[in-house]
């Protein structure tokens, strides 16, 4: 019998040959990964729930009386700043883009053109400025190292209640990720919400990230962040009981915070979750060929199937996590010496992770989401208050952390959770995964579109999730306090 292989030179061959390697070391990091996450590999020892204590001044705690006083705070780009802005932008050197390639290669330098064009002939320093400082912004010391956020309370009637949440960014976002829905949620009767629906909001600038102080010791991590927003909102702000929100790192801060702190934790909801079933090395190999049995969902199919092209679109994309979370400083040098590098390295984020298709596009799509002035703003916040490397070593630190966070994620939460799944962000948890993590699902939502940053992108659509997220956390405290209602304001 003759057999014939349809590979027609040496060069179908090797490529053939390496098509079928990759995928092999693709499947075999798969499974590696995956026996880490389900703790075949890591320590089978208890993981403990104390949140710990910190201190990330430079002075020694001993010397050093706790101020918790919390100051106003006010967003101002002085004539120096926005002189020197303006020399460095008109001095940047510029490379030839390769035609026909999209955002394959990164950010493009012709489209950088048209951006620095705007940012030095349209974008209006004085405007944005006050649009800044719109919402009220404050400073209080927490742990030896200033905390920045924006606190917006609703106008209510008498007696009427209002729920505190806490918003929590990631990278490279800031707090102004929620500029747009806050008024969503502290104002839902013009927005379509009802009377019941009213949020009072907190947006902290995660430490070092921004207008908050970055810490000046090695070893911070999700669970110090976890326990300095706990106790901005418990101690300085004096709830007793609020909701939190994340999405990107904001999300693994607000889910330790749910860990550390159910006890003050009302409602959990994310836009960036991760949950890692029993066997999901087998889970996802037997997905990989049977992806309508494994993922009832066309959305979480379309995700994880094949196996090779998901990992292979993650290796692509985070490249990025893995200078920062080896050598961030190096890096750092160049995004805080130049506008221009530091607004590329940023948006070519934002057009990545708002729709993978928009590499394909010269234009990368950037503004069929997101206004211009609103991108800008955003990398305003890092390069005037020069934060950028102290964000970048937010990397370093989780991996240092890496450990203590795969014990911790196999700790069931009981605190109300729910997860808004938007389809284009780069991670996914199928519902029928929640189980194994999350003892109280409220919501699951399959949004019909969105990606990453779903709060700046999509705010109507994540605002009222978050409101059918809340009616139902508060009709399982009802039923949990034998039908009583209760009041969740300090």
């Amino acid at each position: 019998m003759n057999i014939e292989f349809n590979i027609p030179s040496k060069l179908g061959a090797t490529r053939y040959i390496m098509g079928w390697m990759l995928q092999l070391v693709i499947v075999g990091s798969s499974v590696i990964a995956g026996l880490y996450l389900t703790g075949f590999l890591s320590s089978t020892a208890p993981p403990s729930l104390d949140p710990g204590k910190g201190w990330w001044a430079k002075e020694e705690n001993s010397s050093i009386k706790v101020d918790p006083s919390i100051r106003p705070f006010k967003i101002e780009f002085s004539k120096e700043a926005q002189d020197d802005l303006k020399r460095r932008l008109q001095n940047t050197r510029y490379f030839e883009s390769l035609d026909g390639t999209g955002w394959h290669y990164g950010t493009r330098a012709d489209v950088m053109r048209d951006v620095v064009d705007y940012w030095l002939n349209e974008y209006s320093w004085t405007k944005q400025e006050k649009i800044f400082n719109q919402y009220n912004h404050f400073k209080t010391k927490i742990e030896g190292i200033d905390v920045h956020f924006i606190h917006v309370r609703p106008k209510v009637k008498e007696g009427q209640k209002v729920k505190p949440i806490l918003m929590v960014h990631g990278w490279p976002g800031s707090f102004y990720e929620f500029y747009k829905i806050i008024p969503l949620l502290t104002d839902p009767t013009s927005h379509g919400g009802t009377e019941d629906d009213v949020f009072e909001v907190i947006c902290p600038s995660m430490s070092g990230f921004g207008f908050s102080e970055a810490p000046h010791r090695p070893g911070f991590s999700p669970r110090a962040l976890a326990r300095i927003f706990h106790t901005l909102m418990h101690e300085r702000l004096r709830f007793d009981s609020y909701y939190v929100q994340g999405g990107d790192f904001g999300a693994s801060i607000v889910e330790a915070m749910a860990l550390y702190f159910p006890e003050s934790v009302r409602g959990h909801h994310s836009n960036f979750m991760a949950v890692s079933p029993p066997l999901l090395p087998l889970r996802l190999l037997i997905g990989n060929f049977f992806p309508e049995w494994s993922y009832p969902r066309i959305e979480d199919r379309r995700f994880f199937s094949p196996v090779s092209k998901m990992l292979g679109t993650l290796l692509q994309e985070t490249g990025y996590s893995h200078i920062q979370g080896t050598k961030p400083d190096t890096i750092g040098h160049s995004l805080t010496d130049s506008p221009v590098g530091l607004a590329a390295y940023i948006l070519e984020k934002f057009v990545s992770s708002t729709n993978s298709d928009n590499v394909n596009y010269r234009d990368g799509r950037l503004t069929e989401k997101f206004e211009m002035d609103d991108l800008l703003n955003n990398i305003m916040v890092y390069w005037i208050s020069g934060s950028v490397t102290s964000t970048l070593r937010y990397y370093k630190e989780l991996a240092g952390s890496f450990g203590e966070m795969i014990e911790l994620g196999s700790v069931p939460i009981a605190v109300p959770t729910g997860y808004a799944a938007f389809p284009n962000d780069g991670l996914r948890t199928p519902e029928h995964w929640m189980p194994y993590r999350y003892t109280n699902i409220i919501s699951y939502t399959a949004m019909p579109r969105g990606g990453h940053f779903a709060a700046l992108e999509e705010p109507m659509l994540l605002a009222e999730d978050l409101r059918n997220f809340s009616r139902g956390v508060e009709e399982f405290w009802r039923k949990e306090n034998g039908g009583r209602s209760e009041d969740i304001h300090s």
